[in-house]
């Protein structure tokens, strides 16, 4: 059904059906306009009094998922990371701002940006790590590795945006499992999070099996960490929980570099192993 609203108007329609939900409800709803109607912020600003005349039923649809606490990048399906736009739903985990630093670790790890290197991603999800890695160290090759179909379905589209699957191959597989290529560089951003944790409710969205990673949450951390020793892996950087470190290094017990990097909000967030 067609509607005529005034933009001002639309605009304060929509802030008001998500005020009693959503926190910063008058900038979600100039988003939703923004990608609803295909326009800037400076149009949306500088034609309040211009009068849209549409079909607004999937407008209010997406908003009303919102006030359900659904993510925007899972309304929108798409999502910025590393100054790139990836698509993703609700197949794969929403990319966080802090899994930047795990690329710029890695990428400060590499002194020659154009050595061949064959890396290995344990837990591609949508595929931005592998994707941003590829991007700049042009003659590294990846094998991109997740236990669920539905995040690689994610990958691939994404990878075939990039027109990068010449040099990223996925495999559906549970870890190292069926992988016996040599590995240069392992690189992960496992699930790290107690079985029992209890999450936001917007996270109840995301794919379970990429954030729980066992009745502690580092079990998947040390699994790849005794691969990084048996295989002899040279580098290994990994994303981690903020209170995760001593664990590790416990684990580990050993004279192997290990070097752990902190989020920008002081927390330890990851490390890199080197043997």
């Amino acid at each position: 059904m067609r509607s005529k609203y005034i933009v001002k108007d639309l605009l304060l329609h929509v802030t008001n059906l998500l005020s009693p939900h959503i926190p910063r409800a008058s900038r979600e709803a100039q988003l939703f306009l923004m990608h609803y109607l295909h326009v800037d912020e400076l149009w949306l600003l500088t034609n309040q009094q211009s009068v849209v005349e549409k079909d607004l039923t999937t407008l209010f649809e997406m908003v009303e998922q919102r006030v359900k606490n659904k993510p925007f990048e899972y309304i929108f399906n798409k999502v910025s990371f590393y100054s790139e736009e990836f698509y993703v739903d609700e197949g794969a985990l929403i990319p966080r701002p802090e899994t930047e630093l795990l690329i710029d670790e890695v990428l400060n790890n590499i002194k020659n940006k154009n050595d061949v290197l064959n890396f290995v991603e344990v837990g591609v999800g949508s595929g931005i790590v592998s994707i941003i890695l590829a991007l700049h160290l042009p003659n590294a090759k990846f094998l991109a590795i997740d236990i669920s179909q539905k995040a690689l379905n994610v990958a691939k589209k994404n990878i075939e945006k990039f027109n990068l699957a010449n040099r990223i191959t996925l495999k559906n597989s549970s870890l190292l499992d069926g992988v016996d290529t040599k590995i240069d560089y392992l690189v992960s951003n496992p699930p790290y999070i107690a079985n029992d944790a209890e999450l936001e409710t917007n996270l109840s969205y995301e794919p379970q099996n990429a954030l729980f990673g066992g009745d502690v949450g580092d079990e998947i951390i040390k699994q790849l960490l005794d691969e990084v020793l048996n295989r002899g892996i040279n580098y290994f950087t990994c994303e981690m929980g903020y209170d995760q470190k001593s664990k590790i290094q416990n684990y580990l017990q050993s004279n192997y570099s290990l070097e752990f990097y902190k989020d920008l909000s002081g927390f330890d967030r990851g490390f890199t192993l080197r043997i």
